[in-house]
């Protein structure tokens, strides 16, 4: 595979990530989040829903996705069919340009992060999600992401932390509760 300079991978410091992350998490959401996106979060957290749990993260995401300039919004799509199309420079310099153009949004950085690692550049992938959680402290898809760099990474002490921090906010995230579960199991079946 055809490497570019800009693409030499580093290996992500996870433990140094895990703790900048953790200090994130701690945060409050930034002022002037929807209220919406509050009323989602309270009652995606609770054992008992009134409606399905896929329907209040569809909500969220919706959210998440979602900006109040329609040209972000078109960008956004856009990248998001390179992705799907396998497209990963076009991809990269859409969501480049919408973090530079957007800086605030959460999501611009989350999906850079996906692409990141979805190519397996580990460290840009680590450093963006830590963006979006600067922005958005309770964005449960990008401590699922991180948490699953620091498994490739070697690192499942990390990975648990990470998951268990979004499963916190969205307990309902069965596959990760799984995944979860097979590391608890993993680590009470080692010796000490």
């Amino acid at each position: 595979m055809l490497r570019f300079p800009s693409m030499v991978e580093t290996k992500p410091d996870i433990a140094a990530a895990l703790k900048k992350l953790i200090a994130l998490c701690e945060k409050p959401p930034p002022r002037g989040v929807s209220k919406r996106l509050d009323r989602l979060f309270e009652e995606i957290a609770a054992r008992k829903l009134k409606r399905s749990a896929e329907d209040i993260g569809d909500l969220i995401w919706g959210i998440w996705t979602d900006h109040p300039d329609t040209s972000a919004v078109d960008t956004m799509h856009e990248a998001i069919g390179k992705i799907i199309a396998k497209d990963g420079r076009t991809a990269r310099e859409l969501l480049d340009d919408l973090c530079a153009r957007w800086p605030d949004w959460a999501e611009a950085f989350n999906k850079r992060a996906t692409l990141a690692f979805i190519e397996e550049r580990d460290a840009d992938a680590v450093a963006d999600i830590l963006e979006t959680l600067a922005r958005e402290p309770r964005h449960y898809g990008a401590l699922a992401g991180f948490g699953q760099i620091a498994l490739r990474q070697g690192q499942p002490a990390a990975a648990l932390a990470a998951w268990e921090k979004a499963l916190a906010l969205n307990p309902h995230l069965s596959d990760l509760a799984l995944a979860a579960d097979d590391l608890r199991e993993l680590f009470q079946a080692r010796p000490n």
